[in-house]
C-alpha cells in the first residue's frame, strides 16, 4: 500500500487531498490498496479521499452485518466532522453505502456503486468446502476478475488466509447471509440521492443484470459499463473507471 494508514481513536484509515470528502467503502475481501488509482487522481482534483478500514472481522459475530457496518460508517463520518460526503462502494461496500444513504440521505451528496451487493448475492461466502486447497482458492480469486492475472499472489494469499481462519470464515458466511437479508429492492425507489453506477460487463459475482436493476429502481441514477471487466472495475481498469467517475462528478457539479 503506497499510502500511510492513520490510526486515530477506534479508526484506521487512509486520507489524501483537500476538499469535498469522498469516503470509499471496500468489499468483503477487498484491501484498501484496491483504490490506489482513485486516491491518486481525485486527491489532486479538489477532493479529500478517505478509506476507512471497515471492521469486517473485528466485530462480535452478532454485530457482523450490513446494519452494524453502516452504523460504524455513520460514527466515522461524525468523528471526522463531515457535514456531507460522497460515498463510493465496491461489492459489500456498495451495499453498506446504500444502506447508510437510505437512513441518512441528508449526509450523502452523491453515491457511486460498483459491483454492489444489495439486490443479488452470488453465494458471496459460499464455495469454501475445499478451503485448505490453495489452488481452489486461487481459482476463486481469479474468477472475480475478467483477467485472472489481476489476482496477484498477494490477493490469493489474503483470500486463502481468511477462509482458513475459522473465525473469519464464520464471519464471512454471516456477512453473506446479512447481505441477502438486507435486500434493498423495496427501498431503492424511495432513494433520490444522485447515484453513479459503474459496472464490469463481465462481472460474474454481481452480473450485469444487477446493474440494470439498480439503474431501473434508483430514481436518479446513471449506469456506465466497462468492457472486459469483472467485479472490481477500479482495479482492472483504473483509468477508465476514473474517467467515468470524473466526468460524472463534473457533469453533476459535485
Amino acid at each position: 500500500m503506497s499510502h500511510t494508514l492513520i490510526t486515530e481513536g477506534n479508526y484506521s484509515y487512509i486520507e489524501a487531498g483537500q476538499g469535498t470528502p469522498i469516503v470509499i467503502l471496500h468489499g468483503l475481501m477487498g484491501g484498501l490498496s484496491n483504490f490506489d488509482g482513485v486516491i491518486e487522481r481525485f486527491s489532486k482534483e479538489g477532493y479529500k479521499v478517505i478509506i476507512p478500514q471497515l471492521p469486517v472481522y473485528s466485530m462480535s459475530l452478532i454485530k457482523t452485518n450490513v446494519k452494524s457496518f453502516s452504523k460504524y460508517l455513520g460514527e466515522f463520518i461524525k468523528f471526522k466532522n463531515f457535514d456531507e460526503v460522497i460515498l463510493l462502494g465496491n461489492s459489500l461496500g456498495g451495499h453498506i453505502g446504500l444502506y447508510y444513504t437510505k437512513h441518512n440521505p441528508e449526509k450523502v451528496k452523491a453515491l457511486i456503486i460498483t459491483g454492489s451487493s444489495g439486490l443479488y448475492e452470488s453465494a458471496m461466502g459460499g464455495g469454501y468446502t475445499k478451503r485448505s486447497d490453495y489452488e481452489v482458492m486461487k481459482k476463486k480469486a481469479q474468477d472475480v476478475f475478467y483477467d485472472p492475472a489481476v489476482a496477484t499472489k498477494e490477493i490469493v494469499d489474503e483470500v486463502y488466509e481468511i477462509v482458513n481462519d475459522r473465525s473469519k470464515l464464520i464471519k464471512t458466511l454471516a456477512i453473506a447471509k446479512s447481505a441477502i437479508r438486507h435486500n434493498m429492492a423495496k427501498d431503492l425507489p424511495k432513494m433520490n440521492t444522485p447515484t453513479c453506477i459503474i459496472w464490469g460487463k463481465n462481472d460474474g459475482v454481481t452480473p450485469p443484470e444487477v446493474a440494470v436493476e439498480f439503474n431501473k429502481l434508483l430514481p436518479d441514477s446513471d449506469l456506465f459499463w466497462i468492457d472486459k471487466c469483472g467485479h472490481a472495475a477500479m482495479m482492472e481498469h483504473p483509468e477508465e473507471f476514473n474517467g467515468i467517475l470524473g466526468d460524472w462528478l463534473n457533469k453533476r457539479e459535485f
